[in-house]
């Protein structure tokens, strides 16, 4: 499976024989949309076994056009931020059999 919403509204359909495509679709936007509505109020998501989003306040700052060198001012914002759970860490911390740890 990829990682794009389509991919996972088309898992939603396959695994969920009760769905139309359509409705797995709207499914997935769905769920986006509430994590969306939630963080745009501050409000953090946690999603029981795969992490949690909240909105992390950025402080303004001063930052430097590479090509110029020239001192730029950015502005304080507000960003999401994605914690994964203990579960989905350990899921990719697990070596797989025979494979080799040269190339990390």
């Amino acid at each position: 499976m990829g990682g794009t919403k389509a991919d996972l509204a088309d898992a939603v359909y396959r695994v969920h024989g009760g769905l139309s495509r359509r409705e797995a679709r709207q499914l997935v936007d769905i769920i986006f949309d509430r994590i969306r509505a939630a963080l745009r109020t501050g409000r953090p998501v946690m999603i029981s076994g795969f992490g949690s989003f909240k909105v992390q306040l950025r402080r303004p700052r001063v930052g430097r056009n590479p090509r110029t060198g020239q001192a730029v001012p950015i502005h304080a914002g507000r960003r999401a931020v994605f914690r994964p759970s203990r579960l989905i860490v350990q899921g990719l911390n697990i070596r797989r059999q025979g494979e080799d740890r040269s190339d990390a």
